[in-house]
């Protein structure tokens, strides 16, 4: 089975969460097809902070001048990168480190004007992750995406991760975050949804922000050939194994 696995930024922020969810990802590698793809918009917030810069959003999406596309590649394909795949190495697994501007990996296009170097994803090229996979190598893909003519763009984690697992024609998508799943209008986490029923929710204000943002590429991922997704938390420890057992964690999203 090709597993895509995205973690969120704030689950590896912390050296025992990293080293716990490096473990849970080297058992599943030993028996599936894995490529893990990660964000870092916390690490990259305080960088910026720490070199008097404010970070400014528009829509959830980070504003991306010349200056801050350059931190974005220091930060999300350096530092956050490296230090994941160092964590993954000392699991036991042999990852290498990547970003969507890899060979071509993901290309995409500006988003909007007014977010800068913001991009959108619109192609990915899945063979040197197929090929990494099939010589027994875990790719680790930072969001950072390019184009042909040279341009780097800042990508959201979560549509980097769907245009990863369109170009691997990964089986299954898992988004680990740093929530319980998925939740309703009455608060309660919902353990399965169909496209139709999670875009409900955002129609009905249920779900917003980050979490409208995680249904919407869900929902694309499924439409795109991805059988199941999962959004699920990171913080449980065996949330990898668990769900691949069959454990109820998290929400299951389905096409129908």
């Amino acid at each position: 089975m090709k597993l895509l696995i995205k973690l969120g930024g704030t689950l590896l922020d912390a050296a025992d969460s990293r080293q716990r969810l490096a473990r849970e990802i080297a058992e599943v590698a030993r028996r599936e097809q894995v490529v893990v793809v990660h964000g870092g918009g916390k690490q990259m917030t305080r960088f910026l902070a720490e070199r008097g810069v404010e970070s400014q959003f528009i829509n959830g999406l980070r504003v991306t001048d010349a200056d801050v596309i350059d931190a974005v590649v220091k930060v999300f394909a350096g530092s956050v990168n490296a230090q994941l795949v160092t964590t993954l190495r000392a699991a036991g697994t042999r990852p290498v480190g990547l970003s969507g501007l890899s060979a071509g990996l993901v290309d995409a296009v500006q988003l909007s004007p007014e977010l800068g170097q913001v991009g959108k994803p619109v192609a990915s090229d899945g063979r040197l992750l197929e090929l990494l996979v099939k010589e027994g190598y875990l790719p680790v893909v930072a969001c950072v995406a390019g184009d042909p003519n040279g341009a780097i763009f800042n990508v959201n984690g979560d549509q980097m991760a769907v245009a990863c697992a369109q170009g691997f024609a990964a089986d299954r998508l898992i988004f680990l975050t740093d929530v319980a799943g998925v939740r309703d209008e009455s608060g309660r986490t919902r353990p399965q949804l169909t496209a139709i029923e999670a875009l409900g929710l955002i129609s009905s204000g249920a779900a917003t922000g980050g979490m409208q943002a995680k249904i919407e590429a869900a929902v694309e991922a499924l439409r795109k050939g991805v059988s199941q997704v999962w959004i699920a938390p990171g913080a449980t420890p065996g949330v990898l194994t668990g769900l691949l057992s069959g454990a109820q964690i998290g929400t299951r999203l389905i096409l129908e």
